[in-house]
């Protein structure tokens, strides 16, 4: 485990970006194992303490953000308000953050992009990838997509499995306190009569969250934030398949398109 002191280094910015890398990484290989519904790991602690204080802290003002595009645009749309907005943890798209704030959240988004941090995942959650993907599944090459999302009350998404363009999904929640744990991400099992009965349901409690490989099975959804959350912080950390000319080209320009829609 890397000592939580070493990450604020500021004397050496690289050096501070690879600290970080492997305490999240140390945090995902320590992470809990899940198996119902299907295969996934909890986290008790994902950033360092004192880094996951100054994070809140940090956090982006409502102007910061950006709905959605596509269908999540129009499907969290509620009384001309975006029930869920967000702030892709890339370079381009944290610029107009203040300086103090654009450099942690520059640091924490380099961190999870990093490939200590994918690779922790792959190792975690193999059973899941070589189900979909077969022996071969280590090989096949993914791309990091870290997005700081917002949820407010009225958003909501009905049980869906991700679609096939991502190969991990995780979810790292960002609650000040533990008063909110029942607005966590909810587990699906699908029955052959098509109902969805709940299997399991992530707490929403802070520096915790949760990862899965994504098949046809893992079913999950979101019930209504209500109106006695004020906030629903989180990141989203999607690794998108990126196996093949198509799949790298699509991915790059994806996110030069939304650097273009901003």
């Amino acid at each position: 485990m890397i000592a939580q002191s070493t990450v604020f280094n500021g004397r050496d910015p690289s050096r501070t970006v690879e600290d970080l890398s492997l305490f999240i990484a140390s945090s995902v290989r320590e992470a809990r194992a899940g198996e119902i519904p299907f295969e996934h790991i909890v986290f008790d602690r994902v950033f360092p303490e004192d880094l996951y204080a100054s994070m809140l802290e940090a956090m982006p003002v409502a102007d910061d953000y950006r709905p959605l595009s596509g269908r999540a645009k129009v499907r969290n749309h509620v009384n001309g308000v975006h029930t869920r907005v967000k702030i892709d943890l890339f370079p381009e798209y944290i610029r107009g953050l203040p300086s103090k704030n654009r450099a942690l959240w520059d640091l924490v988004g380099r961190a999870l992009c990093s490939t200590e941090v994918k690779q922790a995942f792959v190792d975690r959650l193999a059973g899941g990838l070589r189900q979909r993907f077969g022996a071969e599944f280590a090989k096949v090459r993914m791309y990091p997509i870290p997005i700081l999302t917002r949820d407010i009350p009225g958003y909501f998404i009905t049980p869906h499995p991700d679609t096939r363009w991502k190969g991990i999904t995780a979810q790292l929640y960002l609650p000040p306190d533990d008063t909110t744990p029942r607005i966590g991400t909810i587990f699906h099992e699908r029955l052959d009569d098509g109902s969805m009965p709940v299997r399991a349901q992530m707490k929403f409690s802070p520096n915790t969250g949760y990862a899965f490989a994504v098949g046809k099975n893992t079913w999950h959804s979101a019930d209504p934030v209500g109106p006695e959350v004020k906030t629903r912080d989180s990141i989203l950390l999607t690794y998108f398949v990126d196996a093949g000319p198509l799949l790298f080209v699509r991915n790059r320009i994806r996110r030069v398109a939304n650097f273009l829609n901003k």
